[in-house]
């Protein structure tokens, strides 16, 4: 079929994807869609590569709308239907299909992935996706990218789905925003009031209607105030798409109305604030800003040691994948140049759900399309349900729930990758937000943006790296110091518009008590935690960085962990007293190091009263020693009995002493506590050796099977999704056989033939119900030889004749007849099968009595009839229309004196000696045939050669046979003298021929 020529016209091009159990819901989706819809079905089901598929013609039953197989460079056009051919990938391109052979292995491909997100990139809003009944997961990436894209996502309600698993899988990712049974769908396309018909009208486009702006400004108050969050200054064609969206869920169509609604539905605010966050990203998104991305890394670490830690933030980090996507990077990097580095990637974002997915780390199979095989199998580890980041590439990433718009960035900082964020935001918003980006790096730090996004007309802040991919370098000079303040101004948002100092001096009630234990507090009180019995802090008191500062890796509050490598011990120790035995630690001396100096800290570690929740809490205070004043020399008058050079000899005896004496005891305590730590550790490590080598024996085992496990699982799956959909369009191909058999059963009925099916064994197949009257048959005779029938036909040869044809391939056809006396017409043929292989004979009884009847009656009437004119004395003729004679009378052999073998079937002309070959009379015979004439009294005279010279007068007419079809002539021959009975027999010719 020739390629349909596009309208010049935008019209919505609709993708629908489906496994198993997808071509019911294709024929239940297409009876509810009208012909005329005004748009364009690309079909994307999952086919078998090596089977030719029958779907066009399935679904061409369900619905007027042309039903084609794509193909290459095939322009799509409104109100046709396209369906993927077998063993083909494809995509859509300027409104052209586009077919390629597929690249990755059977079992591994994603055709409905695939061929959305091109339709996502080609279309925008105009694309929508439908996923119906099927297994996996293929098409939950496809639905994400049309939803980025502003277009329109609906599923198939998972309990009407024959196989649930395709849209189960979109419904749980949150992109599908339709979700509604396949007959419903069609409804909410057409929707003339809804966001999704008005994108789809197929008349004329009209600039949309855009929302009251005081009704924006008031559902984004109210949204404000229910989640906290202001999207006035998000791109208000984003913001309308989206409401728009959401109030044709509840068909609604006026704003205050759904203003009002929202107020009154708190779950609504939550949905709505859901569906303004854009969760579209990939892995590896935009492979070459990658690469460049990773050619800037040698510059960056450049002057960095081993050990170096590098932060990394990656603001609107969505479901995760972007930022594991620089911890592999990094990964990869660094294995490269054979160099090791801490790398902290700070992922935020303001999704909550987003955010867990992301921590979770596991992701659905459909990656497979975004990450090579390489980075699969290095940095993956292959579940059930998808793929789980590896631990090396977990550990890099902190995630965290973070507005990039009013919460305070994170700073020293060497790559913030901003990606397709500042695309939905305001120019205002974008030119505020990049100074505060600007204040987070380090000189030199790398700012990588997405394609279509810039600096915009902040210059003087970054120097291009690489101007195509949008990766910037901070510059930091006197002149960009002062963004700081544009930062401040920014992150004040909330506090009315006002500065940071102007939002603190606010009018309240002084408290003098709360105020005088506050200052006593931060005076005197010394710098403290309250921590869990695991060491989970719950509570900070004063300025504790000096003695704890966050771990390396994930993040954690645990004490044990963030406390500095020379107070863990003791502070572990402490901790686990005041946790199992109440036991109080108080003042014990801890010598710490910080910036290569040494000091003595004081630690005390309490047990606090149960909490209400029953929960015990133990209080960690540090406090730094005070440093021992210089020794003064006791003076001489207090003793006159030693000297003062002995005196002061034994005070500094004395002072040492007791100093060796405490550092003994501590080192002997320190050496206790050492080591029962050590030997429970080393009880806890042979226990955990023991158990780790038999896990991980057991694992590399398991590892090794599950591999191969996986490799035919994901193969079977695959080949059983195809062989559900070959065995779909089978089923239908059943029924329509079905229906040609019924025609067939109703057409042998009707024609009133008995036929019997016979084997090459001569065994019944089937039959028809006129056979009934010829064989003795019943429904139970089928399976049963036909020798063993009774038959009703006179005489036992038929069957004989029945095997003949068997062993010759020559039909046969005589005529039977029953003991009743009826009479039909038998024929006898070869069964051929479509491939013209013999397998079986053909018998068919035709009912023929009235036929035989009807001839035996003419053969009756044709022998009265020779009697009478036998009986004639006259010589009488009679001819056909070729001037032959069929039949002759007794007197005209005698007169004439020729034999009946001389006469019949030869022309009157040819008789004798050609005596009757008169001109006159052929003319005279002719008109009679030709005008329905008679003559009378022609007279002829002729010498014949035995019976002399003759004079005759002749007499003619047609007459019509009994049948009606075939005309003759009577003609009489008489003497002259018998002119009057020639007459009188020519005037009568209805006595002499029926």
């Amino acid at each position: 079929m020739a390629a349909a020529s596009p309208s010049p016209r935008p019209f919505p091009v609709i993708g629908i994807g489906a496994s198993a159990g997808g071509l019911e819901a294709y024929e239940q989706f297409f009876r509810s869609v009208p012909p005329d819809s005004g748009m364009a079905f690309v079909l994307v089901p999952h086919l078998d590569p090596g089977h030719a598929s029958i779907l066009t013609e399935i679904l061409q039953r369900s619905t007027v709308m042309p039903v084609v197989e794509a193909q290459d460079q095939m322009a799509v056009a409104r109100d046709h239907v396209y369906v993927i051919p077998p063993n083909r990938d494809m995509a859509i391109f300027s409104g052209t299909l586009q077919l390629s052979l597929p690249e990755v292995p059977r079992g591994q491909r994603m055709p409905i992935d695939a061929f959305l997100r091109s339709l996502a990139l080609d279309q925008g809003e105009r694309a929508i996706g439908i996923i119906l009944s099927g297994t996996g997961t293929d098409g939950t990436l496809g639905l994400r990218a049309i939803h980025g894209a502003g277009g329109i996502t609906l599923a198939q309600e998972p309990a009407t789905a024959k196989y649930d698993g395709m849209p189960a899988s979109a419904v749980r990712s949150g992109f599908a925003s339709h979700v509604l049974p396949v007959e419903k769908m069609a409804a909410v396309l057409q929707a003339g009031s809804s966001s999704v018909g008005k994108s789809l009208t197929p008349a004329e486009p009209t600039a949309p209607v855009p929302l009251p702006a005081g009704g924006m400004n008031r559902l984004l108050m109210l949204l404000r105030i229910a989640t906290g969050h202001d999207f006035s200054l998000y791109k208000k064609s984003t913001i309308r798409r989206r409401i728009e969206r959401r109030m044709s869920q509840h068909d609604l169509t006026d704003i205050d109305v759904y203003c009002r609604f929202l107020k009154e539905h708190p779950a609504e605010a939550k949905a709505l604030f859901k569906e303004l966050l854009i969760n579209v990203t990939s892995f590896f998104r935009d492979p070459e800003a990658f690469d460049a991305l990773k050619q800037e890394l040698p510059r960056l670490f450049a002057d960095k040691l081993d050990g170096y830690v590098v932060r990394v933030w990656v603001a609107g980090c969505a479901t995760g994948e972007e930022a594991y996507s620089i911890a592999m990077l990094l990964r990869e990097y660094m294995n490269e140049v054979q160099r090791e580095f801490k790398v902290q990637i700070y992922s935020t974002d303001l999704d909550d759900d987003a955010i867990a997915f992301a921590r979770a780390g596991v992701y659905p199979p459909n990656i497979a399309a975004d990450v090579t095989p390489e980075r699969l199998r290095r940095f993956f580890t292959r579940e059930e349900d998808g793929f789980r980041v590896k631990k090396e590439v977990r550990e890099m990433v902190v995630f965290a729930i973070q507005n990039v718009i009013k919460d305070p960035p994170f700073t020293r900082l060497d790559l913030v990758s901003c990606r397709n964020l500042m695309i939905y935001l305001e120019a205002d918003l974008q030119s505020r937000l990049i100074p505060i980006l600007h204040y987070a790096l380090r000189p030199d730090g790398l700012l990588f943006l997405s394609p279509s996004e810039s600096i915009g007309s902040r210059p003087e802040l970054f120097a291009p790296a690489n101007r195509k991919c949008k990766i910037y370098r901070a510059i930091h000079t006197a002149s960009s110091a002062r963004t700081l303040a544009a930062g401040d101004s920014f992150w004040a948002a909330d506090s009315g518009g006002k500065g940071a100092n102007e939002a603190v001096k606010k009018t309240r009630d002084t408290n003098f008590a709360e105020l005088t234990r506050r200052v006593l507090l931060q005076s005197y009180a010394p710098a403290s935690v309250v921590t869990d019995a695991k060491g989970k802090i719950v509570f900070v008191h004063g300025e504790t960085g000096k003695y704890l500062r966050p771990a390396p890796g994930q993040a954690t509050l645990n004490a044990m962990d963030m406390a500095r490598d020379d107070l863990q011990l003791e502070l572990r120790a402490a901790l686990t007293a005041a946790a199992t035995r109440g036991t109080s630690t108080l003042g014990r001396e801890v010598a710490l190091r910080t910036e290569g100096k040494s000091q003595t800290v004081l630690l005390s570690v309490r047990p606090l009263p149960d909490s209400d929740a029953g929960e015990r809490l133990v209080l960690v205070s540090f406090q730094d020693a005070a440093e021992a004043p210089p020794l003064r020399p006791v003076k001489a008058a207090k003793s006159k009995k030693t000297p003062p050079p002995a005196r002061g000899k034994r005070s500094a005896g004395s002072s040492e002493r007791r100093q060796i004496e405490a550092l003994a005891h501590e080192l002997a305590n320190t050496r206790e506590s050492l080591q029962a730590t050590v030997e429970e550790q080393q009880a806890s490590n042979e226990e955990l050796k023991s158990t780790n080598e038999e896990l991980q024996s057991t694992n590399e085992e398991l590892q090794s099977t599950n591999e191969e496990l996986e490799t035919s699982k994901e193969e079977l799956q695959s080949i059983n999704e195809e062989l559900v959909t070959v065995n779909a369009e089978l089923q239908a191909k059943i029924e329509q056989l079905s229906d040609m058999q019924n025609d067939m059963k109703n057409l042998l009925d009707n024609i009133s033939v008995g036929t019997v099916f016979l084997d090459e064994h001569l065994v019944i197949r089937r039959f028809t119900r006129e056979a009934a009257h010829v064989f003795r048959l019943v429904a139970s005779d089928i399976g049963r030889p036909l020798t063993d029938i009774k038959s009703d036909v006179e005489g036992n040869d038929l069957l004989v004749e029945v095997r003949t044809v068997l062993e010759t391939l020559v039909a046969s056809e005589r005529e039977v007849r029953t003991v009743s006396g009826a009479w039909y017409l038998a024929r006898i043929q070869p069964y051929r099968t479509l491939e013209n292989m013999i397998d079986g004979v053909v018998l068919t009884f035709s009912n023929i009595s009235r036929r035989v009847a009807a001839e035996e009656s003419v053969q009756a009437a044709r022998r009265m009839a020779e009697g009478i004119i036998d009986t004639v004395r006259e010589p009488l003729l009679v001819l056909d229309s070729e001037m032959k004679v069929v039949s002759a009378s007794r007197a005209f052999y005698r007169q004439f004196q020729v034999a009946p073998e001389e006469t019949l079937g030869r022309r009157m002309y040819d008789l004798g000696n050609h005596q009757w070959d008169i001109p006159a009379l052929r003319e005279l015979l002719g008109s009679i045939l030709q005008r329905n004439q008679t003559f009378e009294d022609f007279t002829v005279e002729h010498d014949f050669p035995q019976i002399g010279r003759r004079r005759m007068s002749l007499n003619a007419r047609r007459v019509i046979d009994g049948e009606g079809e075939l005309p003759l002539i009577l003609l009489a021959i008489g003497d002259v003298g018998e002119q009057n009975l020639s007459q009188d027999i020519a005037s009568s010719p209805d006595a002499m021929v029926k």
